[in-house]
Order: structure tokens, then sequence, then C-alpha cells
């Protein structure tokens, strides 16, 4: 090629990856269709996102999909944090705010060992690896390509994602999305404090989640959520 010639031209597969990165129509369409699939259940918003990233060329890095320095170390300190955020908001934060030692909504799985399972389950692969795919990898990417990488543009995304994040638990009531609100700023912290990388704050959810379900089944709820106030 001479110094002069003429860069190839995108090919239509190319042109269709800019346009589905951007917030164009296109764009804004593969975004609509995420938020339905969150809508539907995160872990369907979570499948929809990893299709958004073949078919966008988005490197799933961008996402916090990062391989970890070190999978013992991630993985106890994805442990360790989210066993001691669930303490701390069960006995200190969430007390503070009048909410009731005992959550209501998933009781039931006090006396069913099925239900119990499913939600022992879900809480790995649906809310630690999809609810932090969705509200921490693809959001903050999106609004990182949308406003920038500045201090105050971080601390926007920080606020709009954990908002969401904790609107999206509102069949748990107020307090429930409260909690969520807390849970999700600390992991969002997390998830920076980690260069973007997802292994953490998912360990991190997934143990927060059945450490919750733990004090259910065991009954542990009350006597933890008097732990401080009495």
């Amino acid at each position: 090629m001479t110094a002069d010639a003429a860069p190839s031209p995108l090919s239509a597969r190319d042109r269709f990856a800019t346009h589905l990165r951007g917030f164009d129509v296109l764009g804004l369409m593969g975004f609509a269709a995420v938020v339905a699939g969150v809508l539907v259940a995160p872990p369907v918003g979570a499948v929809l996102i990893l299709a958004w990233a073949w078919l966008s060329r988005t490197r799933l890095s961008d996402l916090g999909l990062v391989r970890p320095k070190s999978w013992l170390g991630g993985l106890v300190l994805g442990v360790g944090l989210g066993i001691a955020l669930k303490f701390a908001l069960k006995a200190l934060v969430m007390p503070l705010f009048g909410a009731p030692a005992m959550n209501l909504s998933y009781q039931y799985v006090a006396h069913d060992n099925a239900g119990a399972l499913d939600l022992a389950a879900y809480a790995i692969y649906g809310a630690g690896f999809a609810e932090e795919l969705v509200f921490r990898g693809f959001l903050f990417e999106r609004m990182r390509r949308l406003f920038g990488e500045s201090m105050a543009a971080t601390a926007a995304t920080l606020l709009v994602a954990t908002t969401l994040f904790a609107l999206a638990h509102w069949q748990q009531g107020w307090f429930g999305m409260l909690n969520a609100f807390f849970t999700g700023l600390v992991l969002g912290i997390v998830y920076l404090a980690a260069g973007r990388r997802l292994y953490v704050p998912v360990i991190a959810h997934a143990a927060f989640d059945l450490t919750a379900l733990a004090m259910i089944v065991y009954g542990f709820e009350t006597p933890v959520s008097h732990l401080v106030f009495k």
C-alpha cells in the first residue's frame, strides 16, 4: 500500500459492531434489549450482555471479566468481605434505620430445604455472577464510554449503578432496597478498587447472600441483629 492510499472501508460486520458499541439508535436498542432481559431475570440479562459483547466486539476485560492475579487470594478476600459486609449491615447499619430483625421476604426457606438449595444456587450464579455483570461490569462500561473516566463521572456512575441495583430489589420493600443500596455501594467501590475486575465483587456478593441465607435457615437473624443494639 502506498503512503497516500485510502484505508480499507469497514466491513458490514465492523460497522454493525461500531454502532452497537455506541449510543445511536442501534446502540440504544442493544442497551434496551439488555434492560428487558434484566427485567425478566438478571441471568437472562447476563446472557444478553455476553451476546452484546460478542456482537459489538467489546473485550470481556472491559466488562470486568479479567483473570484474577491470585485465584486463592481473590477467593479468600471475596468470601471474607461478603461475610463481614453481611454482619455489618445486619448488626449495625440496618438497625440504625429501624429495619426489622427478620427478612420476611425469605422466611419460607427456613422450612423448605429444596427452596433453600435453589436460593443458594441462585446466590452463586444469579446474584453473584449475573447481577455483578449487569450492575457493575456492564453499567460501568456503558457509562464510562458515555461520560468518560473523570473522578466526577466515576462517582456519578457509582451512584447511578448503586441506585439502580437498589431499585431492582423493590420486591423486598423499602428496607430490602436500602440494604441493597449499601451492599451495591460497597461492591461498586470494591470493583473500582480492584481495577474494574469483577472476580472479588462476584465472590463477595455470593458470600453475602449465602451468609444471609444461612442466618435465616439456622435462625441467626434476630441474635445477629441484636449484637450491637439490644
